[in-house]
Parts: C-alpha cells; structure tokens; sequence
C-alpha cells in the first residue's frame, strides 16, 4: 500500500505529482472553488482514493452526482478518451473500478434511515436546529435536565413535546428549583418543534439510532466503506443540514478514542456546501466546531470541508486546514477581487509563479494545490493537473441505487423504526393513572352525597312508623354514619381529590 494519495500533476506546465500523504491526512483540508469547476469530481477521487487505502469516509451528496462512485467508469462514457489522455499525460495507470458504496438518507428514501435520539442531540445543538431565543433553550434545558433525573428517555419529538407539556403543567414547583418556565417560552417551544416537523425532520429522530461503528466498516478486499448521505432534499432545510453534520462529528469526538498520530485516518469526513454550517450558527455553536476541529484529529478523524470560497469558513477553523485544493476563482466584482486575494494568501508561495493569478487562470479539472510534508510543514503550491476518477461520473439510476440499498447488509439493522418506551409513553401512563384517580375521588363523592340524600329522604317519610327498636338503631347509625359521611363528603370536597391529583402527579417530579 501507498503512503499517499496521489492527486494529480505532471505535464511540462505542471509542477511535480502532487499526492496527500495519509499519515498527514487527519490534519484537515478544504476544497474550494467556484460552480462547475471541478470541486466534486475532486471529492470523488479523494473518497475512492481513501476508500483504496482501507480508510472509511462519509461524504454529503448535494447534487447526486457523488452516487456514480458506486459503479466503475466505463470506455463509452463521453470523457473516456479526455481522460485516459489526461492519465498519460500526468503518469496514471487509469484503470476503472467501483467503491464500496452505502447510502444513508434522513428520509429514507435514497438510502438507509439515518436517526438519532433526542437525548443524543442534546438541548445546545437541537436549540440551534429549532432557532430558539436563550431563554427557550434554558428552558429545553430544564427539560433535558428533569428527563435525566426521572429515567423518561427521550427518543423522538413525540416524547419532547409529552415532557414540555408535563414542564408546562407543573411550572410552579419546577420553578422554584430550575429557574423560571413560562407558558410563553413553552409554546414557542412547541411551535418550532411543529416547524422541524414540517420540514420532514421527524423521521430523523427515534431509533435505531445511527451506530458509529457502522460508518466505520471496512470489506473482505480491505477497502474502508463510503458513506453517501443523500443531500438534495436535506439542502431545503439547511438548519437540520447543518445540525445533523455537527451532531455526527461531536459524537465522534465524544466516542473515539484517543489514537495519537496514525498511519492513516480511521475515518475521513467531506462536508460540501460547508458555508451552510456556519450561516447564521451562534457563536457558542461555532466555538464547539472550532474545537472538535481542532481536537478530533486526535482520534483519528480527517474533516474535508467543500465550498465555494475559504472566506466561507471560520477564520479559526480555516487555520486548521492544512490539505488544500483550490480550483479556479472568477474575480467579476470587487468582492471577488478581495475573496480571491485572501484565498491567494492562505498558501505558501512559489517563486515560479504568482498564486492569485493560477487560481485565476486556471482550467475545470485544474486546481492549486498544496500538502502537509514532512513534519506537517504545509508543502509548496503548485498548479495541479487533478487525476481522472475510477468511478463513473454522474449519478446512478434509481434502479441501480436500488439494487445496492438492497443488497447492503445496513437494510436490516435501520430500514425499520422502533418505537419502545419512552417520555411519552410513561408520562403519558402516569397522567392517565392521575385521571382515573381523580375521577373515582369524584365517584365516591357522589355516591357518599346519594347515600346522604337517600338516608334523609327516608327519614323524612317513615317519621313515627319506625319501630322503637329500630329507631334507636337508626338513631345510633343515624348519629355514627351521619357524622361519618358529613367528615367524609366535607374531606372529599375540600381536600382529598386533590390530594390524590397531586400525588400522582407530583410523584413524577420525585426521585426515581
């Protein structure tokens, strides 16, 4: 097996082949350029290429056009002859072939199910995916808290929603120890999950929840899986896009153990579209990014984030970015002049030519790259001639994506939800024990009332007809019953129902 990646070159323009060693390939990278200049191909190669190491990868497929690593490039394709003289020209033996593909898909429509808990998004990420003020997600946070305390899981948003009503329910006793929960907070609460809901995020929330190590795999050949997570649709709702993205590489932050410097990465992640995890994100949010970015290299994880311009990303996090292809930038405004600039500034410069204008200059399939060497020092730029991809390009047909949606072992571990017992559920058992308390309190008072009435009525029109013996009997329990059922129907009006209400219900408040 290689040390590296080889990316591209060669040519009598060109520098020297250019290739990401992967001992240094968990030190991040970023792959820009402008629309239609090449930036997914790239990732393409990348992704086969670290699959071919035996590195697992995960990358978001905005266009669809990311499906085609699941078949091998064929001799008919219109670019066959482009790229086989391209693979001349750069030193490449091209031959085609197909990566071990896996789709994932939050609908389930493109790919497997991809779910996750509630509890494991927690309340900082899902109070960013709901757009919630500070004082909601203070209040989520209560929720979260008291869910923990009481053993009520929370799987989905059926089971957020149950446990903001029971924290509407009983505010006043929760304020008194977690802060202040109004009605207001609660509601807006409410309707943002009703929001998400509409956006079709429902179904992304329960279980089986995604398992790590499913990402992770690698086949019999010794080659690392790729993960496709179907984004077209998931586009339309940037918020859960972008969430959904942080979530996955907080938890591997979380779960991975520390591994030092590897050999190669243990698992690579491709974010395209990456302006999106960081519009309008809180700073709070960002800074946790920042240090995952930072950390999870660590463990490990290589983080490749896709976009149009590295002005998009975190100045903090593009520091981070050692790996670095850049395809072409168009300098139209004077916005583009200064994004381009700044883009120019970013890399290590070369005697041999000026940086700004080979980001300028160059063609589709052309990029300026650079990469860690020895010790991690960033490598000189060069002008890179990108290899042509194994795979075919373009998206699979929907038979086909069928076919190895089918045939993936993934099918019966996630394709069906499981609905077991949750906050719902149980909250939902306690409130109906508490209405059937209530409501048999009410019952015995009803009928302690009717024995009342009865017993006057009778009284009232036996009068001296009642035998002496059964007038003093009538006397005794007259006196005894009576003053039983006065203390019994004054206790059940004032009290007791009450009393019995608040038990249940406030039993839920109590340690488990």
């Amino acid at each position: 097996m290689s040390d590296g990646i080889f990316v591209g070159g060669g040519g009598l323009e060109y520098g020297e082949a250019q290739q990401l060693v992967l001992k240094y390939a968990n030190r991040h990278g970023l792959i820009a350029g402008a629309t239609g200049t090449g930036k997914t191909v790239t990732v393409q190669i990348l992704a086969q290429a670290f699959s071919d190491a035996g590195v697992p990868v995960f990358v978001s497929d905005v266009k669809g056009d990311l499906s085609g690593l699941g078949a091998a490039g064929a001799e008919t394709h219109k670019l066959h002859a482009p790229f086989m003289e391209r693979a001349q020209k750069i030193g490449l033996d091209l031959t085609y072939s197909a990566a071990p593909v896996t789709f994932w898909d939050l609908w389930g429509q493109q790919g497997h199910p991809v779910r996750a808990t509630v509890a494991e998004m927690g309340p900082l990420l899902l109070s960013r995916m709901l757009d919630l003020t500070e004082v909601q997600e203070g209040v989520l946070n209560i929720a979260f808290r008291i869910a923990d305390e009481q053993g009520l899981p929370l799987l989905d948003l059926d089971d957020l929603r149950t446990m903001l009503v029971w924290l509407g329910d009983n505010r006043s006793e929760i304020s008194m120890r977690y802060g202040n929960i109004s009605p207001a907070s609660v509601g807006a609460i409410q309707r943002s999950i009703l929001m998400l809901e509409n956006e079709g995020a429902s179904g992304f929330f329960g279980e089986p929840a995604l398992e790590l190590a499913d990402l992770m795999r690698v086949d019999d050949t010794g080659r690392g899986a790729v993960n496709i997570l179907a984004s077209d649709r998931l586009m339309q709702a940037p918020r859960l896009y972008a969430t959904f993205l942080f979530w996955l590489l907080s938890e591997l932050f979380e779960e991975l153990p520390e591994v030092g410097d590897p050999d190669k990465p243990k698992l690579v992640f491709f974010f395209d579209e990456a302006h999106l995890l960081f519009d309008g994100t809180p700073k709070a949010l960002v800074d946790k990014v920042e240090q995952v970015a930072r950390l999870i290299r660590s463990k490990g994880v290589g983080v490749y984030f896709i976009t149009q311009h590295p002005a998009d990303i975190p100045e903090d996090i593009l520091g981070q970015l050692g790996n670095r292809i850049q395809h072409a930038l168009r300098a139209f405004t004077a916005r583009d002049k200064k994004n381009l600039k700044l883009a120019a500034e970013t890399y290590r410069e070369n005697p041999a030519f000026s940086v700004e204008e080979a980001i300028r200059e160059v063609g589709v399939g052309e990029a300026v790259t650079s990469f860690l060497e020895k010790k991690g020092v960033p490598g000189m730029s060069e002008r890179t001639l990108i290899r042509p991809p194994s795979s075919r390009i373009g998206p699979l047909t929907v038979a086909e994506r069928g076919a190895l949606i089918a045939a993936s072992p993934m099918s019966a571990k996630y394709d069906q939800a499981v609905d077991r017992e949750s906050a719902h559920e149980i909250l939902t058992k306690r409130a109906d024990a508490a209405a059937a308390a209530a409501a048999q309190a009410e019952a015995q008072e009803e009928q302690v009332e009717a024995q009342e009435r009865e017993y006057r009525t009778a009284r009232r029109y036996t009068g001296s007809r009642v035998s002496r013996s059964t007038s003093k009997r009538m006397s005794r329990d007259d006196s005894f019953s009576g003053a039983l059922t006065e203390a019994l129907v004054k206790e059940l009006r004032g009290t007791t129902g009450r009393r019995i209400v608040r038990g249940i219900l406030g039993g839920l408040f109590k340690a488990r």
